[in-house]
């Protein structure tokens, strides 16, 4: 029977049913086993491994190729950086749901992969960032400077601590550590940058050249009352249906929560604050840390020779710092005697760490190995550890317990508010009454015209949300102002979307548009017939007086400055040299009315007057321009080398 099954079940037809039966099971894998993108990510960059540079990009050979992702977390998050970033530049200008756009995802996502392509590039290279590298980086970060301008251990992890999110020394530093890695390569790129002194020469002539101008302001036309007919009108309306918009917008109801307006909490006992005392006492203590310094020996024979170093170092008598400066291998330590400054938990490698917290004040202790190599570590000096008594800190306890007892009085009323809510989401004044608070309203507003809690971009952002539109439901609350103890909830009563103002409410507007245009057009033709007759011969001066012209010389207009207007000013700046004698002409509109220009003489920049000094600054900064568009070049061109999906669906 078994021979027989056997039988059955060889061949190249069975070999085809089989086939055949695993195709469905490909449909439910995970597209990452097969090479595209995970389920949960947004893009993924592929590069073929370095020793195999021509390996084809086809599943399965890809599956050897050097694989980074980017998760849609990590989209997210480089996302709201970057909304932060533009609320912060626009204020109230800022529009949150055309932000939401798909050409900003998509220019976020370009930057994460560009970052990604740097990141292999990097591992490719075989670039690696060693402790020293990135202790030194860390001790040059403004954030972490105190007030000597040296580096501050408390100011470092008050900083991670209050960071976004919070860290820890070893986070930060493999941050810091990838990111040194990522810029290596650009960072060289960047410095290699250049610029001759004759093309420094040149911009310095463009930017430093005036122009002799004069400027002549054609007569006001009349206005224009002429009749517009009805089917100009329709016309008009029909052609530029994107001018005569309604703005979207929305009736509010809201219920507002205010910590300010709760009973002031009472004292806390002697008990309270002691159980808090004895529950938060890691708080008052100051972190134990090692003044340390090491000798890192890597490369073959690195434990023999440690070993033999260390034995010299723990000789009495013995100069750790001049051992360290003739044998060390660590570039950011070696020059200081191997001094790596005061350390605490957290901030080197484990088994580095283990043995430093485990020796004593003036000990050396090794060779310990870790991934870098084998150190042998003097321990200089041991601090922190110690506590404040409860009687120091009393006063801060009952501070902080006040606050806290605050806080949980308002969470408290939030919470019964949303759990009121929750009864029945679209009824915000039943809510509002079981809790004792009034319910108000607000509207209709627009995003340009909200008053009130509505100005507050958190509230706004929320009224025109499409959940709280759509669904008519209550918000969660929404702190008001960034406060931990104000906030409201809102609810859309009613919503009216952006729509065409019809033709019968928008027909004054397009009646003035269509005058607006037709005097615009007269105004340009009369331009258009002063600048045929300045060709042909004429000047300026010459038809003042028949054109009635207010002519307004203006000798030595600068490039540099945009007066009198930024547009009147490129304008002028992009007509031609004029030739000897014979002055070059132009126009410009300015706010709907035409302005005609004679440039009489360029005056190129003296670069005499130019100090030495200002000429450097301007050659640094083309050679770093230059720099900059060396290194986006080259990874572009890595970009084109590696293969980049993308799944758009996920952003």
């Amino acid at each position: 029977m078994l021979q027989k099954l056997r039988d059955k079940t060889s061949g190249w037809i069975v070999t085809v049913i089989l086939g055949l039966l695993m195709i469905p099971f490909l449909f439910v894998i995970d597209n990452s086993y097969l090479g595209g993108v995970g389920a949960q990510n947004v893009a993924k960059v592929s590069a073929p491994p370095t020793w195999w540079r021509s390996a084809p990009s086809w599943w399965p050979v890809r599956m050897m190729w050097q694989h980074h992702e980017i998760s849609a977390q990590d989209f997210r998050t480089r996302f709201e950086q970057e909304r932060m970033r533009e609320r912060q530049q626009q204020g109230e200008n800022f529009d949150p749901r055309a932000f939401e756009s798909t050409e900003n995802k998509l220019a976020v996502l370009d930057q994460l992969i560009d970052e990604q392509v740097v990141r292999l590039v990097g591992e490719q290279a075989g670039v690696v960032i060693g402790d020293g590298a990135v202790r030194e980086y860390i001790t040059t970060i403004p954030g972490f400077l105190g007030a000597d301008g040296k580096f501050s251990e408390s100011n470092y992890r008050l900083a991670l601590a209050g960071g976004n999110p919070p860290r820890t020394p070893t986070q930060f530093q493999e941050l810091v550590r990838e990111s040194l890695q990522q810029s290596v390569i650009p960072s060289g790129l960047q410095n290699s940058g250049f610029v001759t002194q004759a093309e420094t020469e040149r911009l310095l002539k463009l930017l430093g050249e005036t122009r002799d101008v004069e400027l002549a302001a054609l007569p006001e036309l009349p206005v224009d009352t002429a009749p517009v007919t009805d089917a100009q009108i329709k016309q008009w309306y029909d052609s530029h249906g994107k001018d005569f918009r309604q703005a979207e917008s929305v009736s509010l109801e809201y219920v507002e929560l205010n910590g300010a307006n709760l009973p002031a909490p009472t004292a806390a006992d002697e008990a309270t604050l002691r159980k808090r005392y004895e529950d938060e006492k890691a708080k008052f203590t100051t972190p134990e840390q090692r003044q340390a310094a090491h000798i890192l020996i890597t490369g073959d024979g690195a434990e023999a020779k440690a070993a033999k170093l260390a034995v010299e170092a723990k000789a009495a008598g013995a100069d750790f710092a001049a051992l360290a400066k003739a044998n060390s291998e660590d570039p950011g330590s070696k020059a200081q005697g191997g001094d790596l400054g005061w350390v605490e938990r957290g901030a080197m490698v484990k088994p580095f760490e283990d043995a430093l917290f485990a020796a004593k004040a003036g000990e050396v202790i090794g060779p310990v190995k870790t991934d870098f190599g084998f150190h042998i570590i003097k321990v200089a000096a041991v601090r922190g550890g110690q506590g404040k008594s409860f009687e120091e800190v009393r006063d801060t306890l009952a501070a902080e317990q006040l606050k806290a007892d605050g806080e949980r009085g308002f969470n408290d009323l939030a919470g019964r508010l949303v759990d009121a809510i929750n009864k029945s989401p679209s009824d915000l004044a039943a809510a509002a009454k079981d809790v004792g608070l009034p319910m108000q309203t607000l509207g209709p507003i627009t995003r340009t015209t909200a008053t009130g809690i509505a100005a507050d971009p958190a509230v706004l952002r929320a009224a025109f949300s499409d959940v709280l539109v759509q669904d008519g439901t209550a918000s969660d609350p929404i702190a008001l102002g960034g406060s931990s103890n104000h906030s409201v909830v809102i609810r859309v009563a009613a919503h009216t979307p952006e729509q065409a103002l019809p033709l019968d409410k928008a027909r004054e507007q397009v009646i003035a548009a269509i005058r607006a245009d037709r005097q615009r057009q007269a105004g340009d033709k009369a331009a258009d017939a002063l600048l045929a007759k300045l060709k042909a011969g004429a000047t300026l001066q010459s038809l003042a007086a028949s054109e009635k012209l207010q002519l307004s010389p203006m000798p030595g207009l600068p490039r540099s400055q945009p007066v009198p207007t930024p547009e009147i000013n490129r304008a002028i700046f992009s007509a031609p040299v004029p030739a000897e004698g014979k002055p070059s002409y132009g126009k410009v509109d300015v706010n709907g009315h035409a302005l005609v220009f004679a440039v009489n003489k360029v005056n190129p920049g003296d670069i005499k007057e130019v100090t030495a000094e200002q000429q450097k600054q301007l050659k640094d900064q083309l050679s770093q321009i230059d720099g900059m568009a060396a290194a986006k070049a080259y990874i572009d061109a890595m970009r084109k080398r590696f293969l980049v999906q993308t799944t758009e669906a996920n952003l």
